[in-house]
C-alpha cells in the first residue's frame, strides 16, 4: 500500500504493510529502509556527508587489500540484523571474515561487526537515537557515529551484557580497535575541510600497517 506523504522521523514513508522480500526488490536500492512493514525514503545527504562517506570508503578498501580480513558495504546495501528489528542501509557497514552471519548479493543477514553513519541535517535524530537502539540489540559490535555537524566523533563497542559503552581516541585523536588490527582513525584528520585524496590514503593505510 502507497502512503500518502506521511511524515516520519529521518525521512518519508512511501508504502506500508510492505514484506522484507518485497522491500528487497522494490524499494531497497532506492535508498529507503523498513521500519515494521513501513518503506522509509531517507533523507538527502550533505555533501560533506558525501565527501566523508567516499573518503572512509577508500581507506577500507585500502586497508583490506593490504590486510584482506574483510569487506565493506555502502548505502543502499542493506543489513537485517534480526528478524525482528529494521531493515537498515548503514551508511558503511564492515563485515570481516569471520562474521557469523550470512552474506547476500543484495543484504547481509545478521549483523555486520561495524556499522558507520555520517550524521546529516536529517538525520541526526535517527542515528544517534533509532540506529544506536537497534544495533545495540542487533549485536552489532561497534557503532561510529561521524558528526560534522556536531564537529565530533563518536565510538562505541558492545560489551559483553550487550550493551554500547563509549570508547575514546587517545590523546592525538587516534582511535583503534582489535577488529581491525594496525588501522588508525584520526579524528582530527574526519572532522578536517580537505580530506586526503585516493593516493594519500593508499601511502597512510602503508605505513599503518608497517609499523
Amino acid at each position: 500500500m502507497v502512503a500518502d506523504n506521511q511524515l516520519h522521523t529521518g525521512g518519508e514513508v512511501i508504502a506500508t504493510g510492505v514484506s522484507f522480500e518485497e522491500y528487497l526488490e522494490k524499494f531497497a536500492a532506492d535508498f529507503c529502509e523498513l521500519e515494521y512493514g513501513n518503506v522509509v525514503k531517507m533523507s538527502p545527504v550533505h555533501e560533506r556527508h558525501d565527501k566523508l562517506n567516499r573518503y572512509l570508503a577508500m581507506l577500507f578498501e585500502a586497508y583490506f587489500a593490504l590486510k584482506p580480513i574483510g569487506q565493506i558495504r555502502q548505502e543502499p546495501f542493506v543489513m537485517k540484523s534480526r528478524v525482528d528489528l529494521p531493515a537498515r542501509e548503514p551508511d558503511i557497514q564492515i563485515i570481516l571474515n569471520d562474521n557469523p552471519g550470512q552474506l547476500h548479493s543484495t543484504y547481509m543477514q545478521g549483523p555486520a561487526d561495524i556499522c558507520i553513519e555520517i550524521v546529516s541535517p536529517g538525520s541526526v535524530e535517527h542515528d544517534r537515537g533509532k540506529k544506536f537502539v537497534e544495533y545495540q540489540k542487533g549485536g552489532v559490535r561497534e557503532y561510529w557515529i561521524f558528526d560534522s555537524i556536531a564537529i565530533e566523533c563518536l565510538f562505541y563497542r558492545l560489551s559483553e551484557d550487550g550493551i554500547y559503552r563509549r570508547q575514546y581516541p587517545d590523546q592525538d585523536g587516534n582511535y583503534r580497535t582489535d577488529l581491525l588490527p594496525g588501522l588508525v582513525i584520526n579524528v582530527h584528520t574526519i572532522l578536517q575541510s580537505n580530506l586526503p585524496d585516493l593516493f594519500e590514503i593508499g601511502e597512510s593505510v602503508k605505513a599503518m600497517l608497517a609499523e
